[in-house]
């Protein structure tokens, strides 16, 4: 039975004498190394170990027998085998001393080591490849850090230098859109009195200038008048004032102020629907919506034609609707209709800034409300206004 053991046993075991010489091996040593049994019995377990390993299994032998030191024996030690085509690989050396005969002897077991040490060797590959990732990857996010760093200061810098222009910008319009107010005032003044003065000369001529300088003025009034706004909007200056006010008289008032610019034969038709006529929102932001909405429809409308304006208060909403027959807006600009300075492509030669329907829809945003459209190309616009009603 115990032979049986030691030859299915599956690390190797080999015996050698004082001398060092081998006496048996067991099929798992002869695996181990490459050996038959016959060709390393009676040899010495030197040509089993390489230098300088060789000497070590007889050290560890003479280390028992000068010191009788068990301890040198049995703790195993990690050791280089020589196999018989002359590879060299580790395994686990345990000694042990046997009394056997009148005579000592020791037993050898040995573990092989390839599997271990060839995962440890890859786990260094690996750990020593995560470092070096590691490292790569720190010094990237530190490089980016510093970058981003640099990035922020760059930007720091240039918000500043932003902020400077956009203070500059915002004197600039303020200072010159009230220097230019003052001479329009005079320039509009000047042609009423002309109109006046003229009268009695029943001159058409005359007439007809007057009228374009009046025109042209009101119309340099109004493109002052919304660089104002948009500079109010941009420096958080506009202030939202809510008060509950008529609605309705509000836009009998606008209606009658609009209809006097009209185009020749354009009727504003004004129309409420409801018994309800107060609401509860900003009254000059609001007429400022209304009328600018009311000027692009008679800007993009030709003569002979209506606009419909609707006003309508139930318990719960408010409606405002100004709807044209005019030129329409091409489905390709839907989108970029509400930003500042942007013109339909359809506009052709008919004046303007752009920045009309920007401001309605900011004043419409600070008074909590939505605004929408429709248009179909040459078949007219409809704008509509929502709010809360309060």
């Amino acid at each position: 039975m115990l032979s049986a053991i030691i030859e299915n046993a599956i690390d190797g075991i080999i015996t050698i004498d004082e001398w060092g010489k081998i006496e048996s091996i067991n099929p798992s040593a002869c695996q181990l190394f490459d050996y038959l049994a016959t060709e390393v019995i009676g040899r010495n377990i030197s040509m089993l170990m390489p230098v300088p390993s060789m000497e070590q299994p007889v050290e560890y032998a003479n280390n028992y027998e000068q010191t009788e030191i068990a301890r040198m024996i049995g703790a195993g030690r990690e050791v280089t085998g020589l196999k018989k085509n002359g590879i060299v690989f580790p395994f686990r050396l345990g000694l042990s001393a046997v009394q056997y005969s009148g005579r000592r002897i020791y037993t050898g077991f040995l573990h092989d080591l390839s599997r271990e040490k060839a995962a440890e060797q890859t786990l260094k590959e690996y750990t020593a490849g995560l470092e070096q990732l590691v490292a790569e990857r720190t010094q990237a996010l530190e490089d980016t850090v510093v970058a981003l760093e640099r990035a922020k200061e760059e930007v720091n810098v240039s918000l500043a230098k932003e902020k400077e222009l956009g203070i500059l910008k915002s004197r600039f319009v303020s200072i010159a859109s009230h220097e230019f107010r003052t001479p329009l005032t005079s320039i509009q003044l000047s042609a009423s009195l002309i109109e006046q003065y003229a009268e009695p000369i029943q001159s058409l001529d005359i007439r007809k200038h007057v009228n374009k300088i009046q025109r042209l003025s009101s119309s340099l009034t109004a493109i002052l008048n919304d660089f104002l706004s948009i500079e109010k909007l941009e420096s958080g200056k506009e202030q939202v004032v809510f008060e509950n006010f008529d609605l309705v008289k509000l836009c009998e008032h606008i209606t009658e102020e609009m209809q006097v610019v009209a185009k020749p034969y354009q009727n504003i038709i004004y129309q409420h629907t409801g018994t309800l006529n107060s609401i509860y929102l900003d009254q000059n932001l609001l007429k400022c919506c209304i009328t600018n909405l009311i000027s692009n429809a008679i800007k993009y409308s030709g003569e002979h034609t209506f606009i419909d304006f609707n006003t309508e208060i139930s318990s719960n909403r408010c409606g405002i609707t100004v709807r044209d027959n005019g030129i329409g807006i091409p489905a390709t600009d839907h989108p970029h209709l509400f930003e500042a300075f942007f013109r339909a492509h359809n506009t052709g030669t008919i004046p303007g800034t752009g920045l009309g329907l920007n401001i309605v829809a900011r004043y419409v945003h600070l008074m909590k409300g939505s605004i929408e459209f429709k248009s179909d190309l040459n078949k007219g616009t409809t704008f509509t206004i929502l709010f809360k009603a309060a």
